[in-house]
């Protein structure tokens, strides 16, 4: 489910849906906005594997434990890898 396996394709997999959720999150966005924005990068790019808004959320939940996301304001912003996290140790 996080990495490719025999039953989840690798463009379907949490992290390479985070990933893409990364390549497209330049800008704060709403979630909203970063869905649209997914699902416009992937069609684009021949991910055609369908990826539902639940899957689109649990990368979202992935990405924020993994500590490079964070939802500021109602947006989601990208962290600098090089940043501390406020509140986490």
């Amino acid at each position: 489910m996080i990495v490719p396996t025999k039953g989840i394709a690798p463009q379907r997999s949490l992290l390479a849906v985070g990933a893409q959720i990364l390549q497209t999150l330049d800008r704060p966005l709403t979630v909203s906005q970063a869905w649209s924005t997914l699902r416009q990068w992937r069609r684009q790019h021949g991910h055609n594997a369908p990826v539902p808004f639940w899957w689109f959320v649990l990368a979202l939940d992935t990405l924020y434990a993994l500590g490079v996301v964070d939802l500021r304001e109602d947006t989601l912003v990208a962290r600098r890898p090089d940043a501390a996290a406020p509140g986490r140790q």
